[in-house]
């Protein structure tokens, strides 16, 4: 007979937003910044309607392939294949700097779901390039059992693929033991998509607490930093 409560054996965490903060020294939002440089070099004017727009989609958007935001922006192929490669230039310069810092208490968080037998996933938006330069930057490259972007999983956020990939990939026996976590619609979406049974939704990045438990977290927390406390209680 199969439990209807098996035990946690897996968490998919996201890395922007929820392990590592968006935000720079001087206040400005990491992504944010390498978004509006990608708009800059493919000649997109600083202000106007069309600014406007381009920005509101990527809010909207926040969370998934970087590469199909662009896409989604950009009818012609070059010109998304510019702007995308303008981002990760600029967010990659960015991280060498060091502008990229860890959420309070999120690398202890991942070793003490490890601690407990939880194996890690780390997901992202991110291109495999930009996602293992992140990682290098912060000393994180042995942090999790895995990592995966959306060309790993053939799909970004907000679809199942790249929960279903770590599933698969870490041979998961059971969707009901996982646990999604990250800081916007498309983690949440993601997460229910693919059947975890803890979807939770943290306030350190993009979304508040209201539009995360309106796309239907499962918990909000303050930071990932709570997620091991959450899911020992459970």
């Amino acid at each position: 007979m199969i439990p209807d409560h098996p035990p946690y054996t897996l968490a998919c965490l996201d890395l922007a937003g929820t392990l590592v903060s968006d935000e720079s020294g001087d206040g400005g939002g990491l992504v944010g910044r390498a978004f509006a440089a990608a708009l800059d070099a493919v000649g997109i004017p600083a202000e106007g309607q069309e600014r406007s727009f381009m920005e509101a989609y990527i809010h909207d958007t926040m969370g998934q392939s970087k590469r199909d935001v662009f896409a989604g922006l950009f009818p012609e192929p070059a010109r998304a294949a510019a702007a995308n490669a303008a981002f990760e230039s600029v967010y990659g310069e960015l991280i060498d700097g060091g502008a990229a810092v860890p959420i309070p208490g999120a690398e202890e968080a991942v070793a003490q779901l490890r601690r407990a037998g939880i194996r890690v996933c780390l997901v992202t938006g991110f291109s495999p390039l930009t996602r293992d330069r992140l990682l290098q930057s912060l000393g994180w490259s042995q942090l999790a059992d895995l990592v995966l972007s959306p060309a790993d999983a053939g799909r970004g956020r907000p679809y199942p693929d790249l929960v279903l990939t770590a599933v698969l990939r870490l041979r998961i026996d059971d969707v009901r033991s996982v646990i999604v976590a990250g800081d916007t619609e498309a983690d949440i979406s993601t997460g229910l998509r693919a059947g975890a049974r803890v979807v939770a939704g943290v306030l350190t990045g993009s979304c508040d607490r209201a539009t995360l438990s309106a796309a239907g977290a499962t918990h909000v927390l303050e930071s990932v930093a709570e997620l091991p406390e959450l899911v020992s209680a459970a």
